[in-house]
């Protein structure tokens, strides 16, 4: 018998064989098993099935955000948001209105900076101690989550009491007279601060969780790929949720491997493979060639205006494609963190050079390619994964960023080619990187099209020629996020799961304006509601 009908004005398949004139989709046990006019399917239901009907609604494929980190975020997201902050005069504001809202704690917490507020001022712990006072300690993890800055306060906490500079750009900045600047590049030198916060208990980041991935289901997010591992009881979070129902939305997760990843840590990553529960799985592993072009620690040919930029996160950086080797020897998948264009060079040439076996390797982020690495991804099958408003929301049309500052005109007019990896053939997920940025997907496809902040009313396009089709965005979302983990998946055809959204207009035909004020009306996980507004 059939569980559910949903009806709408139409419904967006996202399959070469779609139907003729389809309005309507049955569930039976998870699975779709008819699409078709509503004259066709409305025959199929049983006194117990369920019927939705929105006459005016859509009905499209359950969206795909292919990069995110909601576990992680449990421990960035805290505090006072910087989010919206674009100049200095902003953020002394900003710390300001914190300092109130965070006067009984003991630490003062922020997140979300983008280093372009300081407007060409040194990024240093200034702000915090004219505002707070050197002696709090003080924490503000960057946009970018790949640095932070702490007061001179939660330095000494930390034991940090030099500057500290390692071959690939991280460390502990100093300033020309040795002193430290409070600016912290690079994961391991940022936890050496982060393991001093206090600490969130268990059930308190199981309610913080399950809360924000009910959020992602609000706006039709059905599953997500998470690219870390990193918190020690992330899977047991998990599990804490199932226990106690369904997760919101599918979790693929791929844990890091490192420079400092030790053989016996491989042994486990390829054994944890598989492992989860009803809608979460560990697949696949993920690696980073080099950090970001803000923090002076991607992997650029030439070295950026600082004359930063000149190393690999691995040293030599064969060790990178050994290791890559090795995975893909065992069949697992995986992804690679590259921003600067040598690292997207480098990375490119490594899975290029991979037997031809059917195991999906993906580059994510590629900030700033050059056309012959375009073309090595699209004729080598790698895939791409790419987030579009890390360009609209933090990148200037007139290259004031710190992002286009470094880069220098030239490879900054290659920001974020979207448009030309599909033209070269390649599978192009979209994502968010979440908390990196926002995730709402809507706002993503609909900047990912005109290339600007479409919610900011009169903001000029970056590389107007890299924006995307609605469909191609759309399918960012659905089929190609599905390919790009070697899945069929992401269309709605007769077999497949009923991972679905139902929205209350035509991303297809809609303009990226209107796009941005999609209403989700229902969230479908195999066939089961994960959010309703209907």
């Amino acid at each position: 018998m059939v569980d559910t009908i949903v009806v709408g004005a139409q419904v967006r398949t996202l399959s070469p064989q779609a139907p003729d004139g389809a309005d309507a989709v049955a569930i039976t046990a998870g699975r779709i098993t008819a699409i078709g006019t509503r004259a066709q399917v409305l025959p199929l239901a049983g006194p117990a099935t369920e019927l939705i009907t929105r006459p005016d609604a859509t009905i499209i494929p359950g969206l795909v955000d292919a990069h995110s980190h909601p576990i992680y975020s449990l421990g960035i997201v805290r505090g006072l948001s910087l989010t919206n902050v674009h100049t200095y005069a902003e953020l002394l504001a900003a710390l300001e209105r914190g300092r109130a809202e965070q006067e009984e704690e003991e630490w003062f917490l922020a997140w979300g900076l983008d280093p372009t507020a300081f407007e060409g001022r040194p990024i240093d712990n200034a702000a915090l101690h004219e505002v707070l006072g050197a002696d709090r300690p003080a924490y503000i993890k960057m946009f970018d989550a790949h640095s932070g800055i702490a007061s001179a306060s939660a330095l000494a906490r930390a034991g940090i009491d030099a500057p500290i500079t390692h071959a690939d750009g991280s460390g502990a900045a100093g300033d020309a007279d040795g002193n430290l600047t409070g600016h912290l590049i690079e994961f391991p030198t940022m936890e050496i601060v982060e393991k001093e916060l206090p600490a969130h208990g268990f059930a308190d980041r199981v309610a913080q969780l399950r809360g924000l991935l009910q959020d992602m289901a609000a706006v039709g997010i059905t599953a997500a790929h998470v690219m870390d591992l990193q918190d020690d009881d992330a899977l047991d979070l998990l599990a804490a949720i199932e226990g106690e129902g369904e997760l919101p939305v599918r979790l693929r997760i791929s844990p890091w491997v490192t420079p400092q990843t030790t053989d016996a840590e491989i042994a486990e990553l390829i054994a944890l493979q598989g492992h989860g529960g009803r809608r979460y799985r560990v697949e696949g592993v993920k690696f980073f060639i080099d950090g970001t072009v803000e923090g002076g620690t991607a992997w650029l040919s030439r070295p950026d205006s600082e004359g930063e930029g000149t190393s690999s996160a691995w040293v030599p950086a064969e060790a990178y494609a050994e290791r890559i080797r090795q995975f893909d020897h065992e069949g697992v998948p995986t992804a690679t963190h590259a921003i600067g264009d040598r690292g997207i060079r480098f990375a490119a040439e490594t899975l290029a050079a991979l037997p031809s076996g059917g195991v999906p390797h993906r580059i994510e982020h590629i900030e700033s390619a050059e056309d012959d690495v375009i073309a090595v991804i699209g004729r080598s099958g790698i895939m791409a994964s790419m987030q579009p408003t890390h360009c609209t929301h933090h990148v200037r049309a007139d290259g004031s960023d710190d992002w286009s500052r470094r880069l220098g005109p030239q490879r900054a007019a290659r920001a974020w080619r979207t448009a030309d990896v599909r033209r070269s053939g390649a599978v192009l997920a979209l994502g968010s990187d979440w908390p990196v940025a926002a995730f709402d997907p809507w706002e993503i496809m609909a900047d990912a099209q005109q290339r600007r902040s479409v919610a900011v009313p009169g903001s000029a396009p970056v590389g107007a020629a890299q924006g995307l089709t609605a469909t191609e965005a759309l399918e960012g979302y659905t089929t190609h996020a599905h390919r790009s983990i070697g899945s069929e998946g992401g269309a709605l055809v007769v077999g497949g799961a009923a991972d679905l959204a139902l929205v209350d207009r035509d991303p297809l035909t809609c303009s990226p304006e209107e796009l941005l004020r999609t209403r989700v009306l229902l969230t479908l996980v195999n066939g089961v509601a994960t959010h309703t507004a209907v």
